[in-house]
C-alpha cells in the first residue's frame, strides 16, 4: 500500500483524483491540501510515502511548496502535477529533486502507475514533459528567472531581496541583467516577456 497526499487548488481534480487512485491500485489518500502551504502542512504532518502535487497553485505555489518540504523531510518522494511544464520550472523542479512529473491530463490509471514506480525507488518524466524540457532556449540564469518569478508577484525589490535572503543591489544587478537580455524597459516586462517564452 502507498500512501499519498493530495494538493491541488482545483477541487474538482483534488477530489476526483482522491476518489479514483485508490480505485486504479494500492493506494491510501491520507489527506487532500488545497494550496501550497497546506500541502507543506499536511505532508509534514502525515510523511505520505509519494507527495503529489499542483505546479501552478495560488499563494506558496508548487515550487515553493516543494522547497518549504525538501528542508524539513530531505527524502520526501514528490509527484508534480503540470499543465504547462516550462522548461525554466522543469529544471528548477528538478534541482529541488522532484522524482516524477506527469501531465494533469493524464488518466487516473497512469498517475497511480508513476506514484508506484516512485515509491519504488525511481523516476519518471512523461515523455511530453520532457520534450519541453529540451527545447530550453532561455538565456536567463536561474538567479535571475528566481527574481523575475517573484517579481511578477508584484513585490518591491526590498521585498523580493528579503524572501530570496539577497541584498537589494544584488536584486537590482539581477533585474537588470533581466531586462538587458530580454530588451525591456521595467522589471515587470522582463517578467511579463519571460513568461509569454515559458521561461518562467
Amino acid at each position: 500500500m502507498t500512501s499519498v497526499v493530495l494538493a491541488d487548488d482545483e477541487a474538482l481534480l483534488r477530489k476526483a483524483l482522491a476518489a479514483l487512485l485508490p480505485l486504479e491500485g494500492d493506494i491510501t489518500v491520507l489527506a487532500e491540501a488545497h494550496d501550497g502551504a497546506s500541502a507543506v502542512e499536511a505532508t509534514l504532518r502525515h510523511h505520505p510515502d509519494v507527495l503529489v502535487i499542483d505546479l501552478e497553485m495560488p499563494g506558496v505555489d508548487g515550487l515553493d511548496a516543494v522547497a518549504q518540504i525538501r528542508r524539513a523531510q530531505p527524502d520526501q518522494v514528490i509527484l508534480m502535477l503540470t499543465r504547462h511544464a516550462r522548461p525554466g520550472v522543469l529544471r528548477k523542479a528538478l534541482k529541488l529533486g522532484v522524482q516524477g512529473f506527469v501531465s494533469k491530463s493524464a488518466e487516473p490509471a497512469h498517475i497511480t502507475s508513476v506514484i508506484t514506480t516512485l515509491h519504488a525507488g525511481k523516476r519518471w518524466i512523461d515523455p511530453d514533459v520532457s520534450a519541453l524540457a529540451v527545447l530550453d532556449d532561455c538565456p536567463l540564469t536561474d538567479r535571475e528567472i528566481d527574481v523575475l518569478r517573484v517579481t511578477g508577484d508584484g513585490y518591491s525589490v526590498a521585498e523580493i531581496a528579503t524572501r530570496l535572503s539577497l541584498a537589494q543591489g544584488t536584486v537590482r544587478n539581477y533585474l537588470s541583467n533581466a531586462m538587458q537580455k530580454t530588451q525591456t524597459r521595467t522589471r515587470h516586462d522582463a517578467a511579463r516577456y519571460a513568461r509569454e517564452h515559458d521561461w518562467l
